[in-house]
């Protein structure tokens, strides 16, 4: 089961105890850290991020930047994030590394479709359930909606709103190749 842990430094208490919730995840063998500080300038993201990296080195974990694929490469993150309505990944392609990540956000089938047939290494498909860390912008999907969008696609398609430890194994026995989230991973 792939495991994506969300960075979010206000639901952490700031920095320090963000830090030491990015070296546990990392300590239990995380798959993907996306670093997801979306109100930080430019330069706060690097320097996050950069920090981020170096933490990673000796683990196997790819660490991913939520829309700025510009950021990641300059700190050596081995990906990016993308909301679905951005850059169809095929074309972002073109200026990053080879083996660079690249991950979407997805809210119905169909657009986990759209990622996949734009080059998407995996989708994050939300909300799942009721979300934990933030206010719910759209009604949860659900399990049936999160094994149409799984079994739609050969990406893996993560869950994402609302996981935890006692429906996570449900969203895999559902299809998904995985899980993703906040608040899961910051307790």
């Amino acid at each position: 089961m792939l495991r994506c842990y969300i960075t979010s430094r206000r639901a952490a208490g700031g920095v320090k105890p963000l830090l030491g919730f990015v070296e546990r995840a990392l300590w239990q063998g995380v798959e993907y850290i996306q670093v997801r500080e979306k109100d930080l300038s430019g330069r706060e993201l690097f320097t996050l991020t950069e920090t981020v990296v170096s933490m990673a080195v000796p683990y196997r974990a790819r660490i991913l930047v939520n829309s700025r694929a510009d950021i990641a490469m300059a700190a050596g993150a081995r990906g990016v994030h993308l909301p679905g309505d951005s850059i169809a990944p095929r074309r972002m392609r073109k200026i990053v590394p080879p083996g660079f990540t690249i991950g979407v956000s997805a809210h119905s089938v169909e657009e986990v479709r759209r990622a996949a047939e734009e080059g998407a290494d995996f989708a994050l498909f939300s909300p799942v359930f009721e979300p934990i860390s933030k206010a719910a912008w759209a009604p949860p999907q659900g399990l049936e909606r999160l094994r149409q969008a799984a079994s739609a696609v050969a990406i893996p398609v993560l869950a994402l709103g609302g996981i935890t430890e006692e429906n996570a194994a449900s969203c895999v026995a559902a299809g998904a190749a995985g899980i993703a989230g906040i608040s899961l991973f910051q307790r």
